[in-house]
């Protein structure tokens, strides 16, 4: 047992505790329970939601709410996050945004990685249920912007940078344009759009972003930052990105699978793009 405890501590609760991101065997297991809970959850909704492009707003949606909460967790651990209103300082008092310690609760371990996934899925599919019930799936997004937008109203004063994050936007947006323009097809491009955002936010925040405004950024994700390591750079990374969705866009056009099944496998690709992109973006704007 006290192995087990060393095991989990050692890492999984230390590197959120010390800041440390991920490693192999976190980033190991985080992969298998994504891909078992993508597969679960694709059999538990396909027999009750058609997966159709409404459906993938919505899901969007809420993808733009869990990167946006994340922030507001790193603009407090850096500092950025001041209480400029009654709300701020209110969010600032809670300590619910706070960065886990070991003596943290265990809502603090839902505003970071992994459980800010678990959280924003919970809302997902409460919401889902909601509008199902409804006969209003239509209006799914709805709701992710609804509680997206107190959180991008908690982040707007701190954002000095957001002009910064034109240059990310272009440099994501051309592959994406190429792209649409091959695959005619806006989910296909969605793909190639999601992780061009990501490679292009690292890049920029890592290369240039952190000597423009003398922040220091890093790279957390194991994989990342050993791309970044070998070149001095992190524009192979942003190649890599663009290249290996691209790819994964085109086997999905040419799979002989039914188009539910493929909108729902663009949309799992699409999250894992933009979900670190977008967060990337609004912590560079924030300076966090």
């Amino acid at each position: 047992m006290a192995t087990l405890e060393s095991f989990i501590n050692n890492y999984y609760l230390q590197p959120m505790w010390n800041h440390e991101g991920y490693n192999v065997v976190n980033t190991l297991t985080y992969a298998a329970i994504a891909i078992a809970a993508i597969y679960l959850l694709y059999r538990f909704l396909k027999a009750k939601v058609g997966f159709d492009r409404r459906f993938g707003y919505g899901v969007l949606s809420f993808v733009l709410l869990g990167s946006t909460a994340r922030v507001v967790t790193d603009a407090i651990d850096t500092g950025v996050f001041k209480p400029v209103t009654p709300l701020h300082a209110w969010v600032l008092s809670s300590h619910i945004w706070d960065y886990p310690t070991p003596a943290s609760g265990i809502l603090n371990y839902l505003t970071i990685t992994p459980g800010i996934y678990v959280a924003v899925a919970a809302l997902f599919l409460l919401s889902l249920g909601v509008f199902y019930k409804l006969k209003r799936l239509e209006l799914l997004w709805v709701a992710g912007i609804v509680l997206w937008l107190p959180f991008f109203l908690l982040l707007l004063p701190f954002m000095k940078y957001a002009v910064y994050a034109a240059p990310v936007i272009v440099l994501a947006a051309i592959p994406a344009y190429l792209a649409f323009r091959y695959f005619k097809d806006s989910m296909l491009a969605g793909i190639v759009a999601g992780h061009a955002l990501d490679g292009a936010a690292t890049f920029f925040v890592i290369d240039m972003f952190s000597k423009i405004s003398g922040i220091q950024y890093g790279e957390q994700h194991v994989f990342a930052s050993e791309i970044g390591a070998l070149g001095g750079t992190y524009f192979p990374f942003f190649i890599i990105k663009v290249l290996v969705s691209f790819a994964a866009a085109y086997v999905i056009m040419k799979e002989d699978m039914p188009n539910e099944e493929k909108l729902y496998i663009a949309l799992v690709l699409m999250v894992m793009g933009f979900a670190p992109g977008i967060r990337d973006i609004l912590r560079m704007m924030c300076g966090a």
